[in-house]
């Protein structure tokens, strides 16, 4: 068996992973797929003060398919509702290279059960702080830190530039309202 890319309709993605699985157990594609995935990871999101926790998709419009390719099995994927066509020259199936669904593979397993901070900052946004002892004290960005997900913000504190460093989920963009 091997690993194929499927173009689908952008946003069903688990709907047609989902739809194959429960043709898979139900045995009627005849054991020629094992493996059907959709790589993606937590994300965590700020709304209204709340954490919201949200599953993204890696690739949108693409899933993955371990299978034994012969025409019958084709037809059956291809003609799953939501499925456009396989991944590859002039619609022709192309089987993924070995180290390209180990790295895929390996990316899915090294998310798995991790949270992500959706908010991305960069040096000299301007930012409000929402959570801990600084609540609604306003700065801008300094340093940012992907990996523990931190941000270093300078605020002014007693009338003094102090840096401060908080976790993604304590800050926000600053909104600029016009007068």
């Amino acid at each position: 068996m091997e690993w194929f890319s499927l173009r689908v309709l952008s946003g069903a993605e688990k709907k047609i992973r989902d739809s194959m699985l429960s043709e898979m157990e139900s045995g009627v594609e005849g054991g020629k797929i094992s493996e059907v995935l959709v790589p993606s990871e937590n994300v965590v999101e700020m709304r209204s003060g709340k954490k919201v926790i949200k599953d993204r998709v890696f690739y949108p419009g693409y899933v993955l398919i371990k299978m034994d390719m012969d025409n019958e099995s084709r037809h059956y994927v291809e003609s799953i509702p939501g499925v456009m066509s396989f991944v590859g020259p002039k619609g022709e199936p192309e089987p993924l290279q070995v180290d390209e669904v180990n790295r895929i593979l390996g990316e899915v397993e090294i998310k798995d059960g991790q949270e992500v901070i959706a908010t991305r900052f960069q040096k000299n946004d301007g930012i409000k702080i929402v959570d801990g002892p600084f609540l609604d004290f306003e700065g801008s960005v300094i340093e940012t830190n992907e990996e523990k997900q931190k941000v270093k913000v300078m605020v002014s504190i007693f009338g003094r530039s102090t840096p401060v460093e908080l976790d993604y989920l304590q800050v926000e963009h600053l909104k600029h309202t016009e007068a």
